[in-house]
């Protein structure tokens, strides 16, 4: 039980970490993606930080899990974190999105060491995700690919034809996370693209549906992570609830903050809350 504590206390940690390296990121006066990067950082530091097999010092280490982030425009995440991991220069956080940086807008495999898959045109990354995952078993890897997808990307086509593929191939070590903060660039889901009943259409898809009350909550996503180890029959979903800029005051559900701009004193209230 101690342990478990300790695991947790240090996971919150990260994910502080984490954040507050996106608002570094971000900088003054330049739009950033900070709504959608907040909702998932927690289970970006329970994959990087805990649940994923990978190397820092040998990132094409063939056996390694994959992590896919379908919904690229949140680029600064996986930044963040590969910052953490100490795959990414720390230096280079202040230079995303300039002309020579390798943290561009949206990750490119070609210029950022740990990328796995240049994303951002929403909708592809499950596609690719589940090319990777079918790559793995054929292998004989022990290894499990992780797409993390947003609720508003789910109105892209290509989402709902690659789920149907996994289910048709029984891709156990295949594991789909959405992030349902409810909000997307324009408003919410519900009054712009209604997306919902997302619990009902994965299940009719033949995905194994595992939800998180609080996707903010460190306990109840390792706990999450931990069932969808146990899949043997097919691919298996994460559907999160979480709120969107989480752990920013002025943030939390404010669509505004899907991409938007810092002034001086919220990137100073920013990383005053995040220290």
């Amino acid at each position: 039980m101690a342990e478990r504590v300790e695991l947790v206390r240090n996971l919150e940690t990260v994910a502080k970490r984490i954040r507050r390296n996106i608002i570094e990121s971000v900088g003054v006066g330049v739009a950033g993606h900070i709504g959608g990067s907040f909702s998932s950082a927690d289970m970006v530091a329970a994959l990087y930080f805990h649940k994923m097999r990978y190397s820092p010092t040998d990132l094409g280490r063939p056996d390694r899990d994959r992590f896919i982030l379908s919904k690229g425009h949140v680029a600064i995440l996986q930044y963040a974190a590969l910052v953490e991991a100490g795959i990414v220069d720390r230096k280079e956080l202040k230079k995303t999105k300039t002309i020579g940086s390798c943290l561009q807008g949206h990750p490119d495999v070609m210029k950022t060491p740990g990328i796995e898959a240049g994303t951002g045109s929403l909708g592809q990354g499950l596609s690719i995700g589940l090319g990777m995952a079918l790559a793995q078993r054929l292998d004989g890897q022990d290894a499990k690919t992780y797409v993390l997808m947003g609720d508003g990307e789910l109105a892209e086509g290509q989402i709902w034809e690659a789920a149907m593929a996994a289910a048709n191939f029984k891709v156990s070590n295949l594991v789909g996370i959405v992030d349902r903060n409810r909000l997307q660039a324009t408003g919410r889901i519900t009054e712009r693209f209604n997306t919902n009943p997302l619990n009902a259409k994965w299940k009719a898809f033949g995905w194994e549906v595992i939800e998180v009350e609080d996707g903010n909550d460190m306990p109840q996503l390792l706990e999450a992570l931990e069932k969808a180890d146990k899949a043997e029959t097919g691919p298996t979903v994460i559907i999160m609830d979480t709120v969107k800029g989480k752990g920013l005051s002025f943030a939390e559900n404010v669509v505004g903050f899907h991409n938007g701009m810092l002034t001086q004193e919220q990137y100073d209230l920013a990383m005053a809350e995040l220290a």
